[in-house]
């Protein structure tokens, strides 16, 4: 048996908004690493993330219509479809052999299904920082009215 035959993880099948950018993608440990960041370009764009190894992505349809997006130190390799903008996944600074994915792309997912979720220092990438790491700059929650 091969590795792909024995891992359990289940595939998740993903979508940009207008559905030109399609992709399954196995979760490193479910939603448990599920978060945002503070940085200039997160805060902006205000995704929850969750992990994902970087073959553990497979892009089905529209890889043509990614475009890639990089600012400051270049390492970080931000995707968007260029039809509908929506932002699908990254491949991270801080651990270069993952991808963050937005959850929002993720079939029967929500940011909303989160009712708290750590936010990542950004500002100060872990590794410009002294000593690295992850440092959880705050939380955010989320309540319903119901």
């Amino acid at each position: 048996m091969t590795d792909e035959e024995t891992d359990d993880r289940p595939i998740y099948q993903a979508a940009c908004h207008c559905g030109t950018v399609q992709f399954s993608v196995r979760l490193t440990d479910g939603v448990h690493t599920a978060r945002r960041c503070n940085c200039s370009l997160c805060r902006m764009r205000g995704a929850v993330v969750v992990s994902a190894n970087l073959g553990d992505i497979v892009v089905t349809e529209g890889e043509e219509a990614l475009t890639l997006y990089q600012f400051n130190t270049h390492e970080a390799k931000h995707y968007f479809c260029s039809k509908c903008g929506i932002y699908t996944f990254h491949q991270r600074r801080s651990a270069p052999d993952q991808y963050g994915v937005n959850v929002a792309c993720i079939q029967g997912m929500s940011p909303f299904d989160f009712p708290e979720v750590a936010v990542n220092e950004g500002r100060v990438h872990p590794k410009d920082r002294a000593g690295g790491g992850e440092k959880v700059a705050g939380w955010l929650r989320y309540q319903t009215n119901t």
